[in-house]
């Protein structure tokens, strides 16, 4: 009998996650800091278990889906529609606000207009895995500030699209911008809002084969996949992101008032592959570059966390909310998100930015999102805002 060589590597990963989660958990501190710990244990900055972490960054990349699938099943399309001062207004203006500061810094360091360009919508963005989890893990993802902070989260990713089309014009001839594929584009976003809108006037929805579903457990967790990632791949050919096709079925399971079994199918499914995205923004972090260049990336780090809050926590009180509740969210959508990490990886590949200059901005991401749930952990405590009463 052979052993399948790919085993050995496997369980000691997991030993890792696990027991990193473990004693993590004895300061009772977020799962999420655990996964990002262990996945530095496990890259080349540790015992490099790991040699390249591109199958884990993909397969992290459906926990995300899986995670925007889940919290569509939860929002409120009426109050997502209501909240519209705060998503789509309040985030226009943050992410005019970053590109400002990120000229600002330009013209000091003089850098050109597309890299000055580039560095505001890293820093505009913000991640949605993690908002949500920590949304998810105090029961605020129903509430009104939850599901106003859900619309910002997504008209970020849908202004991430809009963000690569831009750059893309800037440096380069477009060749994939193709007036049919930006057509595209824009039909996709308008059957997203369409598809928003008739739900939010009570409309239901039957899902094909409910029935026959509803004793085959086996099935469900098919059925259930097959939602979540079919018409995230489908958002995809679109042009628009997977996360935005994902909470899109979340939104039908929702109305076909089919959650339970869906939840209840892929709950196991969305902790491994989220817990796996974590762990790969782990493995991008080389800790010999960031012991290197320890000042320059602490002081960007705080600049950017800091910045990021404090736009977000004046767009919070010009929408009305209480300053308490208004720093808080400051604080849960101040660090960069998975799509800044798309933005400079273009930017090294259009040359925007240098080799070192790529690396540097992997580490104040990865960095920020690394510090983020301790840095909300602590807002949260220190301020204690009241959501859950609207």
């Amino acid at each position: 009998m052979t052993i399948d060589p790919f085993l050995g590597p496997t369980a000691l990963a997991l030993a890792v996650i696990f027991a990193t989660g473990l004693i993590l958990n004895l300061f009772r501190q977020p799962h999420v800091i655990a996964y990002i710990v262990a996945g530095i244990l496990l890259g080349q900055s540790g015992i490099g278990l790991i040699q390249n972490g591109e199958p884990v960054q993909q397969l992290g990349s459906l926990g995300v889906t899986l995670l925007l699938f889940f919290v569509g099943m939860e929002t409120q399309p009426l109050r997502l529609i209501k909240g519209w001062r705060v998503s789509i207004a309040g985030t226009l203006l943050q992410i005019v606000a970053s590109v400002c500061l990120s000229f600002a810094i330009a013209a000091i360091f003089e850098w050109g207009f597309a890299r000055a360009l580039l560095l505001g919508f890293v820093i505009s963005l913000s991640s949605t895995a993690i908002v949500l989890k920590i949304l998810e893990s105090h029961g605020e993802v129903a509430t009104p500030f939850g599901q106003d902070t859900i619309g910002v989260l997504i008209v970020q990713d849908i202004a991430a699209i809009a963000m690569i089309i831009g750059l893309g014009f800037l440096v380069s001839d477009a060749d994939m911008l193709t007036p049919s594929a930006l057509g595209a584009q824009v039909l996709a976003a308008g059957l997203f809002i369409a598809l928003i809108v008739w739900i939010a006037r009570g409309k239901t929805v039957k899902l094909p084969f409910s029935r026959s579903l509803a004793n085959a457990s086996e099935l469900q967790v098919f059925g259930a996949l097959t939602l979540c990632f079919g018409l995230g791949w489908f958002s995809s050919q679109l042009g628009l992101s997977t996360a935005i096709g994902a909470f899109a079925g979340g939104l039908i399971v929702g109305a076909a008032k089919a959650t339970q079994w869906v939840s209840e199918a892929l709950s196991a499914f969305r902790t491994v592959f989220l817990g796996l995205f974590f762990v790969s923004v782990g493995l991008l972090i080389d800790l010999q570059f960031v012991i290197d260049r320890a000042l320059p990336i602490a002081g960007l780090v705080i600049a950017v966390l800091l910045s990021s809050m404090v736009f977000n926590t004046l767009i919070y009180r010009l929408a009305g909310y209480d300053l308490r509740r208004s720093i808080y969210a400051g604080a849960l959508l101040a660090q960069p998100g998975e799509f800044s990490f798309v933005l400079a990886a273009m930017g090294a590949s259009t040359g925007l930015i240098t080799g070192v200059g790529y690396q540097l901005s992997l580490s104040v991401i990865a960095i920020s999102l690394a510090v983020s749930p301790v840095h909300i952990q602590l807002t949260r405590h220190f301020i204690r805002p009241t959501v859950t009463d609207g």
